[in-house]
């Protein structure tokens, strides 16, 4: 008679987190009752026009395949052109896999009134070069929701999911080079080129130059976060 299979046990805060049902992650980390750092709110009102919109997070498991469109659609609608003047060039169906991950978290926003996808951000906490992180998967918004501060309300969901799971000690990013608007955005916000970001190599005699930017915003010195 076979044993059943018991699920292996998390080791890690990062993998616990990523364990987490998406009611649990958002009790946890973007709203724990002694948050060092929480903006999470679920209604967001523009600034200029006074439209509605609504604000959720889920992961792509729980998420509707119309609102995984839409997400997409918004990508290629402000990121496709980046991608494709790129060295990796475009792959729809490689980007879609990755969108795919079951450990992403989307944060969504929608009109109010017909629940249209309008903006979303999606992020992991994971490993990068063996240092716990939140990495920012993507931030798009419709033109319309540019520069009325709903792109700073997203990164700051980042940024307290980083704070209140230690030992998470920065929030990163990658940006393209092309994407001057963007580089700028994560700037004003605190973001620098991260040390393991790539530098300009030599190839066949040609310098060959990287066309994107690898970003990071330190959350805690190291020594904190243990």
């Amino acid at each position: 008679m076979m044993k059943s299979k018991r699920s292996r046990a998390a080791t890690s805060p990062i993998e616990v987190a990523n364990r987490k049902t998406d009611e649990e992650f958002i009790a946890d980390y973007l709203l724990p009752d002694n948050a060092k750092e929480s903006s999470w709110v679920t209604a967001w009102t523009h600034p200029r026009t006074g439209a509605k919109y609504t604000i959720s997070l889920a992961q792509p498991a729980n998420l509707k395949q119309e609102d995984l469109d839409a997400c997409f659609d918004l990508l290629v609608e402000t990121s496709k052109k980046d991608y494709e003047n790129s060295a990796g060039r475009w792959h729809p169906d490689k980007k879609l896999n990755e969108m795919r991950s079951p450990e992403l978290r989307y944060v969504l926003v929608k009109e109010e009134e017909t629940g249209k996808l309008r903006g979303f951000t999606s992020l992991m906490p994971t490993y990068e070069e063996g240092e716990p992180v939140v990495y920012c998967y993507e931030v798009h918004l419709k033109p319309d929701l540019q520069g009325t501060g709903l792109g700073s309300l997203l990164m700051s969901f980042l940024t307290a999911v980083a704070v209140n799971l230690p030992p998470i000690t920065k929030v990163m990013l990658t940006c393209f080079l092309s994407n001057a608007r963007g580089l700028a955005f994560y700037r004003k916000l605190g973001f620098e080129r991260d040390d393991i970001s790539p530098v300009p190599r030599i190839l066949r005699g040609k310098v060959i130059e990287p066309d994107y930017l690898i970003m990071s915003k330190r959350i805690r010195p190291d020594s904190e976060s243990n």
